[in-house]
This record gives structure tokens, C-alpha cells and sequence, in this order.
């Protein structure tokens, strides 16, 4: 980690963008029978995810710990896709967990899993109406456009814990955004872009969507977590393209999310497609 000095950059002189209150997220979060065993706020680094994953190959680090970064220089998305924003202007962080009471193949869906939270806690916090793009892209609406303004990767990290990792563009201004389509939570109308209360709902609603998964062993159906994904998963119902590696696509209607999180699709073939998270290139309108 690279430690940053709040006087060396006319950065962080930006009154819009106040910096997040570590003691007050521990104050918040670290509560007796809680998930979240430790939170901790940088300045500035590389990727938190890869911060994390890199600490827990090298100590025994506790589940629930917590690793936020005010900005990231490296920050990855899904095929190590690049997601940069300015100082103090998103939610950028890690969490490592440790499902031990939970089947492999059920591993899966933690990516699901966090995007049914995220989208529930800024829902409520920031007053935005979320939705979600298989596998881990959360959109709002801009301009009447559908917009891609957060994203979520999972990975192991050892033979016994995962890390997962979000970012949220919250007060991104239209000249900052990295792409056109790119959105924010500000640029969507609301409410609140105070990041501590919506780094708090987040995880409030990861912790709550955690213990029940990990309660019913993982099941989707049990947990409720399929049913809650589709409800809010955008990209069902729509005609798309399914790009695979080797220039394969596969074209058709997204029907369901099946019991492994895989993307169902239904050709003018008539047949039924189940494509992995790990198996897609990008999944996009047809």
C-alpha cells in the first residue's frame, strides 16, 4: 500500500468529497456477534482486492475483515477490466469470507449474493432504484438511459476464503466518468451520497444476506437468494448475445438464473443454454 499524504495533493481538497470516518464505521459495524471482525480505511492503493487476498495467503486473517480504499490506482473488474475513479468519489472495498459450512459449487454465487445486497442497501440509503446485470454490474437509470455505475469480483483467496470486492461510483460527475455509459449514484438522482450510512447499509445487507445463505448451506432456493436475484436481475427477460472465448456467441432470450447462477438462455433454436460467469466474455442487448 502506498501511504498518501492529504497535504502533498490539492485532490483531497474537495469539499464535496469528504473523506470516510473510519472510527465511526468500526463504531457502526464491529458489534458483539457481528460478521464484520475488522475495518480498515487507506488513503490510497493499488486494488484493495488484491490487498486482501495477498494478507490472507500470508496470516490467518480473520472472516469479515473489512479493507477500504478512498482511491484505487489499479482497481480490477471482472477479465481484469480497469475501474478508476477520482479520490474519495466511490465505495471501493474488500471483504474476505470464509463460507466453510457451504459446498464449493455453491461458491458461485457470492458475487450474486453481493449484488442482491448492494443494490437492496443503496436502494434504501441513497433513494436510487438499482438493478442488476448478470453476472456483477449494478446499473441505474440516468437520463432515462440504463447505466453501469458498480461492479463486484469474487476470488479465492487460498483453499478456505473468498474476497469480494465492489465499487460504486457515488458522486462522479458526468466529465469524470471513465466511459459514456458509465453512471453514478449522483448522476441517478439521489438522495444521499453521504458515503458512511451507504457503506453501512451495504454491508448491514451483505452481512444479513451472507447468514442466511450460509445458514441454509448455501441453497439459493432456501435462502431465497434466487428468487430475490431474478426479481432484480435486468438482464432477464431480454433478447442478448452471450459472447464466449473463441469468438463463439450465443444469441436469445435470458430466461432464468439457474441453482449454480449460470445464465440461462434460450435460442430460436429452442434449446436452453446455461452459460457460467466464468465461461462469458461480456453478455450485451442483441
Amino acid at each position: 500500500m502506498t501511504p498518501h499524504n492529504a497535504s502533498d495533493d490539492s485532490r483531497w481538497s474537495d469539499l464535496d468529497r469528504p473523506p470516510l470516518n473510519a472510527a465511526s464505521l468500526r463504531r457502526g459495524l464491529l458489534r458483539e456477534g457481528s460478521l464484520w471482525s475488522d475495518v480498515e480505511l487507506v488513503a490510497r492503493t493499488g486494488s484493495t482486492n488484491s490487498d486482501l487476498a495477498a494478507r490472507a495467503a500470508g496470516e490467518r486473517v480473520a472472516e469479515g475483515a473489512v479493507l477500504i480504499a478512498e482511491e484505487q490506482t489499479a482497481g480490477r473488474g471482472r477479465l481484469d477490466r480497469r475501474w478508476t475513479a477520482p479520490p474519495r468519489s466511490g465505495l471501493f472495498f474488500s471483504v474476505l469470507l470464509r463460507p466453510a459450512e457451504v459446498p464449493l459449487a455453491r461458491w458461485g454465487w457470492l458475487p450474486l449474493l453481493t449484488g442482491v445486497a448492494v443494490a437492496t442497501g443503496l436502494s434504501r440509503a441513497a433513494g436510487v432504484d438499482t438493478a442488476l446485470k448478470w453476472p456483477n454490474d449494478l446499473l441505474v437509470t440516468v437520463g432515462g438511459e440504463e447505466r453501469k455505475a458498480g461492479g463486484i469480483l469474487a476470488e479465492r483467496a487460498g483453499d478456505d476464503a473468498v474476497v469480494v470486492g465492489v465499487g460504486i461510483n457515488v458522486t462522479l460527475r458526468a466529465h469524470e466518468l471513465p466511459v459514456p455509459l458509465a453512471g453514478s449514484l449522483a448522476l441517478a438522482g439521489a438522495v444521499s451520497t453521504d458515503r458512511d450510512p451507504l457503506l453501512r447499509a451495504v454491508l448491514r445487507r451483505l452481512e444479513e444476506w451472507y447468514g442466511r445463505w450460509r445458514a441454509a448451506g448455501g441453497d439459493p432456493v432456501a435462502s431465497r437468494l434466487q428468487e430475490t436475484y431474478a426479481a432484480g436481475c435486468a438482464t432477464l427477460g431480454r433478447t442478448v448475445r452471450a459472447e464466449l472465448p473463441g469468438d463463439r456467441a450465443i444469441v436469445g432470450e435470458a430466461v432464468a438464473v439457474d441453482g449454480d447462477g449460470r445464465l440461462v438462455i434460450a435460442t430460436e433454436e429452442g434449446v436452453q443454454e446455461p452459460v457460467g460467469a466464468g465461461d462469458i466474455v461480456h453478455v450485451r442487448p442483441a
